[in-house]
């Protein structure tokens, strides 16, 4: 059985009281309670930092075994290198990322390239050779360049995920490049024939493996509450 997973990028927001987070609940306690009612969030801290074993020690202790952790790259890796001459930047990003994978708690990494880098096979070809093919990999591409068959090809060879991102400013083509999938969902808004347009998404990818779903976080709770209800649907009553 495919396993669905949903949540939002970050956790961290005292805007989400009451509506999401009780009125009195301590910050230090976000995470836990987030992991009551999401199973899975997009952690964007590690874009600019590499993560502490004693940091993520706390993620997971603070979370169910079930609760999978998705990272977003360095931009040491994605947005100065730019993937060209980036594998001793890799090496040590996934060794910062040891705990997690010891624990079976990385859910998969999210390498999002800057908007105006253009598409170069060659390039992400060499780089797809130094990541290791046990580990979950999307890329979410920015500029149009990219969406070609070319692409979806070295995605495919190396088993790694078109990230499927759609917001107000563009839409990735929802091509399958991988055995599981990922979404990006950062529209401004998602009522509810549109969350059942995402249900309806998911379910169809569910059919060829795990699903990983991310809304857009912001100060308010709504994608918080918008991931909570695709949860439900495939949740056992």
């Amino acid at each position: 059985m495919a396993e669905i997973y949903a949540g939002t990028s970050g956790w961290s927001y005292s805007s989400w009281k009451p509506e999401f987070y009780p009125a009195k609940l301590a910050s230090a306690k976000f995470l836990s309670y987030y992991a009551t009612r999401l199973n899975s969030v997009e952690v964007n801290y590690t874009f600019r930092t590499l993560p502490t074993e004693k940091l993520l020690t706390g993620w997971i202790a603070s979370t169910p075994a079930n609760f999978k952790f998705t990272v977003k790259a360095h931009q040491m890796i994605t947005h100065i290198k730019r993937l060209r001459g980036a594998e001793d930047h890799m090496s040590r990003f996934l060794h910062s990322l040891q705990v997690l994978r010891d624990e079976g708690r990385l859910g998969l990494i999210l390498f999002q390239l800057p908007p105006n880098f253009k598409c170069d096979v060659v390039r992400l070809i060499e780089f797809l050779g130094h990541v290791p093919l046990e580990i979950r990999c999307a890329f979410e591409f920015r500029h149009e360049s990219w969406f070609c068959e070319e692409i979806y090809a070295a995605l495919r060879a190396r088993n790694v995920a078109l990230c499927w991102a759609e917001s107000e400013e563009l839409k990735t083509p929802e091509i399958r490049t991988a055995d599981f999938s990922y979404l990006r969902l950062r529209k401004e808004r998602y009522p509810a024939a549109a969350i059942e347009l995402v249900i309806s998404k998911v379910k169809k990818l569910a059919q060829h493996g795990d699903v990983f779903a991310y809304f857009k976080h912001e100060e308010t709770p709504e994608g918080a509450v918008c991931a909570e209800q695709v949860l439900r649907h495939f949740r056992a009553p």
